[in-house]
């Protein structure tokens, strides 16, 4: 709504960088929204400054800037307007509550922005983070064409998260507002990454409104919930857990939030044989700076040393014997690539052969070696911060990762990409017909096993991957990913 400072900037920073990436221009909107106010807020004294607005967004890398006047927004006024309505579940909670139709002042104006001008993407920060979700549904539920992408909160030194609004506080209500961040904090401070445990729900959100009370401030709300639902919370065992408040500091409302969590976050990625997870998977761990999991790599492993013993790998108990005292690694090598080596010896490139490949599933469908190799995943996992791929990673390995996605294509696309993968590999390549049809075989194998098998979690998006390059597969995972882990509380590389 302008006024702008470093916080705008730095989203206006993370839209010139991926405009530098996939071209295109930013433009920024500068509208001081008559609907989003109530009879007895603010309107009439919001700051506004357009020159130093305009200023700073040529700085930041806007193209252009978009400050229309609510004559041009609104040509028959507010009244003769058709308004949008968020769904109630959305905002009857945390600001929702205090500002009835704030809401659905800002799904209105968004909406009519996004219909002027329609983006590609929309950037959105994530400290009003209950207004990103409600514009994310909006996007969703009325199936617009564009994505929206988020950037972190940025605060100033002292903690205080960086508001238009500030400009209202003085010097010593400055000082009187920080307790907003710093009780937050101390709640966040208090949940234990690890084993659970430690404060309940209840007595950190009392904390929380016992600092705010405190400091003279006067509490609106203190409330937990579920990020992505906005769903209050029970207990501590939803993670990432959104913990907000808002409250007065004199007559000026202020609103900060924590995201609670117990370990950083892990992502599943389930899906059939050929369908791309391993490129991507590893592609987007490095994205967002987590660890790279390939558990498929570790079943391929364990498939080469029953081949390389000359083991029938249908014989369930003689494979049972070459898993005593099993020495699997996984590493990474000075150029970034993932090692894998079973008992010393480096299989990193046998373990893509035909013959592998053709009997992998076999292998993998003995319970001894699922449940030899799913617990060195799980202790692998025991810390998060991982992506981890596979084929039964979000129903059995990880059923609790924060994101869980089935990756998958048609059996003609898988077909294509394995003959490729073939020939740069220098082995021989089989009709494509062929191919497909071992692909199907195989679909067939995986999901009708007795031990788990192939089948999509109910809780897992379905992306499929037909006609989109590596990095738009890997753009769409960050966008899932964000919806459910935000910057603010897994900042990842590119923001840290």
């Amino acid at each position: 709504m302008g006024s702008l400072h470093q916080g705008h900037q730095s989203l206006l920073a993370l839209a010139d960088r991926a405009r530098a990436a996939s071209g295109g221009q930013v433009l920024l909107s500068v509208f001081v929204n008559p609907l989003q106010f109530g009879p007895a807020e603010d309107f009439d004294r919001y700051p506004r400054d357009l020159e130093a607005d305009a200023q700073l967004a040529a700085a930041a890398g806007a193209d252009a800037l978009f400050a229309p006047s609510a004559a041009e927004m609104y040509p028959g006024g507010p009244a003769e307007l058709t308004r949008l309505q968020p769904p109630d579940s959305l905002v009857a909670g945390l600001c929702g509550r205090s500002r009835p139709g704030h809401f659905a002042g800002v799904a209105t104006v968004v909406a009519r922005l996004l219909a002027l001008v329609r983006p590609d993407v929309l950037w959105l920060g994530e400290k009003d983070w209950q207004q990103l979700v409600v514009l994310r549904r909006l996007v969703a539920d009325l199936g617009l064409p564009l994505q929206v992408r988020s950037g972190p909160t940025l605060r100033q030194a002292d903690g205080l998260p960086l508001s238009s609004r500030n400009r209202y506080l003085s010097p010593g209500q400055q000082q009187q507002a920080l307790a907003l961040p710093r009780s937050l904090a101390a709640a966040a401070q208090q949940v234990q990454v690890g084993p659970q445990g430690g404060p309940s729900l209840g007595s950190l959100t009392e904390a929380v409104r016992s600092g705010l009370l405190q400091a003279g401030l006067v509490v609106d709300y203190v409330e937990a919930v579920e990020p992505r639902s906005l769903r209050p919370a029970e207990t501590l065992q939803t993670s990432p857990l959104l913990l907000a408040a808002a409250a007065f500091c004199g007559t000026t409302r202020l609103i900060d939030h924590v995201f609670l969590m117990r370990r950083p976050p892990i992502v599943a990625i389930d899906g059939p044989a050929g369908a791309g997870k391993s490129t991507v998977t590893k592609a987007f761990a490095a994205r967002l700076g987590l660890i790279y999991l390939d558990t498929g790599a570790m079943y391929r492993a364990v498939t080469w040393l029953v081949a390389s013993a000359g083991v029938d790998p249908a014989e369930a108990s003689a494979v049972a014997g070459l898993l005593v005292d099993l020495d699997l690694q996984l590493s990474t090598s000075a150029e970034g690539a993932q090692r894998v080596s079973i008992n010393g010896q480096d299989v990193t490139e046998a373990i893509r052969s035909p013959e592998v490949t053709g009997q992998v599933s076999v292998v993998a469908a003995h319970g001894c070696v699922r449940e030899a190799l799913t617990r060195q995943q799980q202790a692998m996992g025991a810390r998060g911060g991982l992506v981890a791929e596979g084929r039964d990673i979000g129903t059995a390995v990880f059923p609790d990762a924060e994101l869980k996605v089935f990756l998958t294509a048609t059996a003609a696309e898988r077909a294509r990409r394995r003959a490729l993968d073939l020939a740069q590999r220098g082995f021989a390549v089989p009709e494509l017909a062929e191919l497909e049809a071992q692909i199907a075989e195989r679909d067939h194998l995986d999901s009708s096993r007795a031990v788990a098998p192939l089948v999509q979690a109910a809780d897992a998006v379905e992306l499929i991957t037909d006609g989109l390059s590596i990095g738009a597969v890997i753009d769409q995972l960050e966008g899932l990913f964000r919806e459910r882990v935000p910057a603010d509380a897994w900042p990842g590389p590119a923001q840290a």
